[in-house]
């Protein structure tokens, strides 16, 4: 894929699942990659594996629920791979649990890793991209972003904040050469249920059987990276059940509201 060729492209998440198949993807289409997430070592696997090296790319850890200044890292990748032009926002933790038995510390954890570290991440790079009247966000949100499901309530909220936030960005920067797209999967075979938080805060340690049935990352992947060559500002990834959730709600939301109180969604 030309668009991206010498592109520099920062993906957080990268160390598993969709980041992990945008990072293999990016590499086979020419970009320099940044490669972050909390998990250094399986950021270095995932940069050998993709065939990449220090010349082209950038492992750079970062733990989104804790930093709120990430200025610092900003100027090292421009520096070191001689500027930036996409930022994939895909880090984020799910949930696996009703409202009645989760703690705030655990509302508080989703908001803060799958939104403000997102947030906090743009303010840091959105000044370059308006300095060079060019730059893309491509955000990783969830068919939740759109319409709450059982067990999901922190996640769905934190994941509707960000369409919030992404679409009044590019409203704001219209005309500043800014792009924005907004990615809605549905259930993909990755390990974000085994890494749900559970209403205490621990994981939940297993797999959901949606989940295990889902698509391929990589299929996700591609499907990222043709959006964002297109210009396109939202697509929504997954089966016929995730697209006729999103068609529901937009016409019918209060028969998806009695078909969501028994539906399965683990």
């Amino acid at each position: 894929m030309d668009h991206f060729k010498n592109k520099v492209v920062w993906v957080t998440g990268a160390s598993s699942g969709i980041g992990e198949a945008l990072v293999f993807a990016l590499a086979k289409a020419g970009a320099k990659v940044v490669l972050s997430s909390r998990r250094k070592k399986e950021l270095e696997r995932v940069q050998k594996e993709a065939g990449l090296t220090s010349e082209n790319s950038l492992v750079l850890p970062l733990d989104l629920e804790k930093k709120r200044d990430f200025k610092a890292e900003t100027k090292k990748v421009i520096q070191i791979l001689g500027g930036l032009d996409t930022v994939i926002h895909n880090g984020g933790i799910s949930q696996r649990a009703l409202v009645k038995d989760t703690k705030i510390e655990v509302f508080e954890k989703l908001m803060a890793v799958n939104y403000t570290g997102s947030v906090a991440l743009t303010l840091a790079t959105l000044p370059h991209f308006l300095e060079q009247k060019s730059g893309s966000y491509a955000v990783i949100t969830s068919i939740v972003g759109k319409v709450g499901t059982p067990l999901r309530s922190g996640y769905s909220a934190s994941k509707h904040a960000l369409h919030g936030f992404f679409d009044a960005l590019r409203a704001e920067n219209a005309d500043e050469g800014l792009k924005v797209l907004l990615i809605l999967p549905g259930f993909i075979k990755t390990n974000v249920s085994i890494n749900a938080l559970v209403g205490t805060g621990a994981s939940q340690g297993k797999m959901d059987e949606a989940q295990a049935k889902g698509l391929a990352p990589e299929l996700v992947a591609d499907k990222i990276l043709t959006a964002l060559a297109s210009g396109k500002q939202e697509i929504a990834i997954g089966g016929l059940r995730e697209h006729f959730a999103l068609i529901m709600k937009r016409f019918f939301p209060k028969i998806l509201a009695h078909i969501l109180k028994n539906a399965k969604v683990t």
